[in-house]
């Protein structure tokens, strides 16, 4: 939970609009917004690459309900309607193209290891005292990010919920620290998909709620065994590393999530 110490202008950069008709825009060149990632041209529906991807990451928590938007680089229908509601959820113009006012959030909110301001990667490794990344099934560097596409969907929860703390208890778990700490043998949390949130301010009911729509496709919360004081969260749908099949699982029967 700690406040973004870099603060930049916007960018104004020379890019192709889409449409039917495609105007050229005369402005300055591209700023390196940070020591994470700036991006060089305006994205819309039918563009693809690894920018795309960039971005996808990015707005992955305003998937909306029951959907994800897929870390595929290919600008389409998800990625598109992500767009704009991350953009009516800040106050910008809402068009689902991402450009120079979208990107200006975007580098507001990312701090220079592209962690959301909000949330940071010792956060997300504090399974059983913050060791690394390294010890679960996947290389140190696939389980961390992991862990990045986890923090940003926190980062719109909490901007759902009223732009309020919300505390990570669990993040990413070694073999050894899920052993220890008696978690499922096939545990989101040692891949860096998941997070065990509380809040101060919501209800656990009103978490588990909002994780519907931020591309949460594993959800367990109140009224699940041993889930009464916190709210597990995870991307199991997206992970292809587990050997299981890529669905949804929602339970908790005391909010009414089945």
């Amino acid at each position: 939970m700690r406040v973004n110490t870099l603060k930049r202008a916007a960018v104004a950069i020379a890019l192709a609009l889409p449409g039917a008709a495609i105007a050229a825009v005369v402005a300055a060149p591209a700023a390196h917004a940070d020591g994470c990632y700036t991006w060089n041209r305006n994205l819309y529906q039918g563009r693809s690459g690894s920018d795309v991807r960039e971005l996808q990451i990015r707005v992955a928590g305003w998937a909306g309900n029951r959907d994800i938007v897929e870390l595929d680089g290919i600008f389409g229908p998800k990625t598109h309607a992500a767009v704009r509601r991350f953009q009516q959820a800040y106050g910008l113009r809402v068009d689902g193209i991402a450009g120079p006012e979208t990107y200006a959030k975007l580098y507001e909110l990312q701090d220079n290891d592209c962690t959301p301001r909000h949330f940071s990667y010792s956060e997300l490794d504090d399974g059983c005292g913050r060791g690394g990344w390294s010890g679960g099934p996947l290389s140190a560097s696939e389980t961390r990010e992991n862990a990045l596409h986890t923090m940003w969907k926190l980062e719109a929860m909490r901007r759902s919920l009223g732009d309020e703390p919300l505390y990570v208890t669990s993040g990413f778990r070694s073999h050894a620290c899920n052993n220890q700490v008696g978690g499922a043998s096939d545990s989101q949390h040692l891949y860096g998909t998941s997070a065990d949130v509380v809040s101060r301010t919501s209800s656990l009911c009103e978490v588990a709620r909002d994780a519907r729509n931020r591309g949460f496709s594993g959800i367990f919360g109140p009224g699940y065994p041993d889930h009464d004081d916190h709210v597990h969260v995870d991307s199991r749908r997206e992970n292809n590393d587990d050997g299981a099949s890529n669905s949804t699982s929602w339970s908790a029967p005391d909010c009414g999530i089945g």
